[in-house]
């Protein structure tokens, strides 16, 4: 019996010609509405960004220093846990270390850190090398223990809780300022003698309060930009 040859019959195909083009019209006006779309989305977020970084440095125009965004919920974080004003520990860190922009963070006299502790005042003045202005011979193991500074009723605050104390944690360091501001007044409203007693010259408790009345006039303006963040 002789081989008889098939001939594959073409396959059709799934979609015509003339659909294609017709989708191809169709997919047209629909792409370019995603397009349009996303454009105007990603506009909208840029613009956003730039008017909030335009609204920031309107408001901060008038400070020789701005205040960095990244320190305010800290300062509120410490103010609302010691009853202080935010603004009050905004203020300290101005003065005392430029927001922390100062090559070394330990003054001549020995104060160490963001906010300038001296040690015994940091680990307690009951520490037995403690005396004169409050240098101190601490050991280092003792000086950012939480322990240690229960003991000898210093004002060192473990504020991020990974067990130390450090004045040159900016955290540990703010929340510190406000345990001590608070316990010398600042809590009872008592801002002045509180101040004093963080540093004892007037000169010091005028540059505070200066920068203090400064930040307060737009303080709720600040926190409000640092929550759309």
């Amino acid at each position: 019996m002789a081989n008889k040859t098939f001939k594959k019959k073409p396959k059709k195909p799934l979609i015509s010609p003339a659909k294609k083009l017709f989708l191809i019209v169709l997919l047209i006006p629909v792409s370019v509405t995603v397009y349009f779309c996303v454009f105007l989305v990603w506009d909208n977020i840029k613009n956003f960004s730039s008017f909030h970084h335009e609204e920031k440095i309107n408001i901060q125009e008038h400070f020789d220093i701005e205040i960095p965004e990244e320190y305010i919920p800290i300062y509120i974080s410490a103010g609302e846990a010691y009853g202080v004003p935010w603004t009050l520990l905004a203020a300290h860190h101005r003065v005392e270390t430029k927001f922390s922009t100062m090559k070394e963070l330990i003054s001549p006299a020995g104060a160490e850190g963001h906010m300038q502790f001296m040690p015994c005042t940091f680990v307690g003045w009951n520490h037995p090398t403690c005396s004169g202005l409050g240098e101190g011979e601490i050991p280092s193991v003792e000086k950012t223990n939480p322990e240690m500074i229960e003991k000898y009723g210093g004002y060192g605050v473990d504020a991020n809780g990974d067990g130390i104390a450090d004045p040159y944690d900016i955290e540990d360091a703010i929340y510190s300022a406000a345990n001590y501001l608070s316990k010398s007044g600042a809590s009872d409203g008592e801002l002045r003698k509180a101040i004093f007693n963080y540093n004892h010259s007037e000169e010091y408790v005028e540059d505070i309060l200066y920068y203090y009345h400064l930040y307060e006039e737009v303080g709720e303006e600040l926190v409000q930009l640092s929550r759309k963040n």
